[in-house]
C-alpha cells in the first residue's frame, strides 16, 4: 500500500489538469496515519495550507483540532484530505475541477480503505454522497447524520458535517459544530468497535 501511496501522491504533485496548479507551491495530497480508520475530507487547501504544503493549518484547521479533542480525537491519528489537492484562491472550486480531482481522491479512499469518512462541507459532503450512491438534500438537514455503506465493494461510514470555517464566518454556527463533534465522538466508539 505504501508503495501506492508513494506512487499516487508523485501523480498528484505532477498534476497539469486543471488551471489551479499554476498558483499552487504545494500539490496536497493529505496527511496521517496511511492505516486510520478514520478520514476527513475538505473542499481544498487555502492560503496557509499553500504555503505550508499540509491541509487544514489555517484558521479552519486550528479549530478543527478543537474539533477533534471533543470527539475524543487526536490530529495525528486521522488521516485529513481534500477533494481538491491545489491552492484554491477563493476558496470554490468548479464542478469540473471537483470531478477532476475527485479521482484522486476515489483512489486514497479505495487504497487507505477508511471504515469512517467525516465530509466536511457541502462540496465534499455532495461529492462522496453521489461517490456512495447516497441522496444529497442540504447540509441543513444532512449535518452530524452518519450514514452506513454496505456494497461487495465497500462497508464503511460516510458523515456529513459542516466544514469549520462555517463557524468562522458565522460564529453562531460553533456551537451546532460542537455539538455535532461531540455526538460523533460518542458514535466512533461503537462504530469504530464494531464488525462489519
Amino acid at each position: 500500500m505504501e508503495e501506492s501511496y508513494r506512487q499516487l501522491k508523485l501523480e498528484v504533485e505532477k498534476c497539469r489538469k486543471c488551471d489551479l496548479w499554476r498558483e499552487s507551491k504545494h500539490h496536497i495530497l493529505g496527511e496521517g496515519p496511511l492505516n486510520s480508520k478514520i478520514m476527513l475530507v475538505g473542499l481544498g487547501p487555502g492560503y496557509h495550507e499553500n504555503i505550508e504544503g499540509r491541509p487544514f493549518v489555517g484558521a479552519a484547521g486550528k479549530l478543527l483540532n478543537n474539533l477533534l479533542t471533543l470527539a475524543g480525537l487526536e490530529r495525528g491519528e486521522v488521516y485529513i484530505t481534500n477533494v481538491i489537492k491545489c491552492y484554491l484562491p477563493d476558496n470554490k472550486a468548479a464542478d469540473e475541477q471537483v470531478k477532476t480531482c475527485g479521482q484522486y481522491l476515489d483512489r486514497q479512499i479505495d487504497l487507505l480503505k477508511p471504515k469512517v469518512v467525516i465530509a466536511l462541507g457541502s462540496v465534499a459532503t455532495k461529492y462522496l454522497f453521489e461517490k456512495h450512491g447516497l441522496q444529497y438534500t442540504s447540509m441543513d438537514k444532512l449535518h452530524g447524520r452518519i450514514l452506513k455503506v454496505e456494497s461487495l465493494t465497500c462497508n464503511r461510514f460516510i458523515v456529513a458535517m459542516y466544514h469549520p470555517a462555517s463557524a468562522l464566518y458565522n460564529p453562531s454556527m460553533k456551537e451546532v459544530l460542537e455539538k455535532d463533534w461531540k455526538k460523533l465522538g460518542e458514535a466512533l466508539l461503537k462504530i469504530l468497535t464494531e464488525s462489519f
